[in-house]
């Protein structure tokens, strides 16, 4: 009867210790996504720049030309 009894003490600390480590993968996950979201703002935000740098080069470049 102690058998048993171990082996069932025993599953159900392995299925806890993954469900904290399958927490702590969630909360991981939330976080990187968060930062991919915020980076993805920022490069968005740095092409439209760049656009209308260009965008502002090419008139220059257009005004000058003989």
């Amino acid at each position: 009867m102690l058998w048993p009894m171990l082996a069932i003490a025993l599953g159900f600390l392995g299925i806890a210790v993954l469900s904290v480590l399958a927490l702590r993968v969630f909360l991981e996950v939330r976080r990187l996504s968060a930062q991919v979201a915020l980076a993805s703002r920022r490069i968005t935000e740095a092409s439209g720049d760049l656009e209308r740098a260009a965008c502002d080069l090419a008139r220059a470049g257009r005004a000058a030309a003989p």
